[in-house]
């Protein structure tokens, strides 16, 4: 039985090689073949470098060299798509999942068989009390809008069989959000509670963030678009009704009409919604220019 070890690379230089030994030890003795597949996401470090060094030490080693950053999530699935064991586990190589995991992980499957894939789950989320609450908020938004349940805190580490891969790389996003589609897809798995280390830096920054959460809505469903929908409507029929409120006072009372500051105030507040609404629709139009250019999902330059 051969087991698939699927992970990026982003500045990952002084993390890759604890990674590899850490790993290969974790192997559960049920695998007589394993491969360990590193996809160079455009790493602005020596990652890349590093890895073929251990390459040369270690013939299992499979490096995916892209010819630019195409994001992490894009990175993931090009190197799900080369993984050729019957289990994959993905996991990132910065340490922050621990390696350990894979036996865990493998101990959950001898339990239960029905399963296809577990999935870690932060106990406690990592950061100060903004990222928590910010996260908690995200992933209660998230799964108002979603159209199936969408567990929060969750880590790249998955240890997943062969056929639930499969179809996950049936989803073709160019937007892809992997978070959504281990969901969307629907198979049975099992969630393994664990504590995710802190390395320090993270190459994650707020505008990264923001950006995954923005994908994130987008992806899993279209109700953002209904929600400004309603909302302007709602606006709408109470401005409507304020009108109506004005002209009466105005005919049947002689009550004059008050001073600018509320009407500006009012037509700021109109503009804004105006805004909001016209970048939510550019942001599904956007998408929606991807998916239609029909790019290459990522672009492999050379294979290791």
């Amino acid at each position: 039985m051969k087991l698939s070890i699927v992970s990026t690379l982003y500045y990952s230089s002084q993390y890759i090689e604890e990674f590899c030994d850490r790993i290969i030890k974790s192997i559960p003795s049920e695998f007589n073949d394993f491969e360990i597949i590193f996809v160079d996401d455009g790493s602005p470090d020596d990652s890349l470098t590093k890895a073929v060094k251990l390459k040369a030490k270690t013939p299992k080693i499979k490096i995916l060299e892209l010819s630019r950053n195409f994001g992490h999530h894009k990175a993931i699935m090009t190197g799900l798509r080369e993984a050729t064991g019957e289990y994959v586990f993905l996991i990132d190589v910065d340490l922050e999942e621990e390696p350990e995991l894979l036996v865990d992980f493998w101990k959950e499957f001898k339990k239960d068989q029905l399963i296809d894939y577990v999935y870690g789950i932060q106990k406690k989320r990592k950061g100060g009390w903004f990222e928590r609450w910010s996260g908690t908020i995200f992933y209660s938004l998230l799964n108002k809008v979603s159209e199936t349940k969408i567990e929060k805190n969750t880590l790249i580490a998955k240890l997943m069989t062969k056929q639930f891969v499969q179809e996950m790389l049936r989803f073709k996003d160019k937007n892809v959000f992997l978070g959504g589609i281990i969901f969307l897809t629907g198979f049975n798995g099992k969630a393994f509670f664990c504590d995710k280390k802190n390395k320090g830096s993270t190459t994650y920054k707020f505008k990264i963030k923001l950006n995954q959460a923005i994908n994130s809505f987008t992806f899993l469903s279209s109700k953002p678009l209904y929600i400004i929908s309603y909302f302007g409507l709602t606006i709408s029929l109470f401005s409507f009704v304020y009108i109506l409120y004005l002209i009466i006072n105005k005919i049947f009372y002689s009550t004059p009409l008050n001073g600018w500051t509320s009407t500006i105030a009012s037509i700021y507040f109109s503009l804004g919604l105006i805004m909001i609404g016209i970048g939510v629709l550019g942001i599904y139009i956007g998408k929606i220019f991807d998916e239609t250019k029909d790019r290459p999902y990522t672009i492999i330059k050379k294979r290791w």
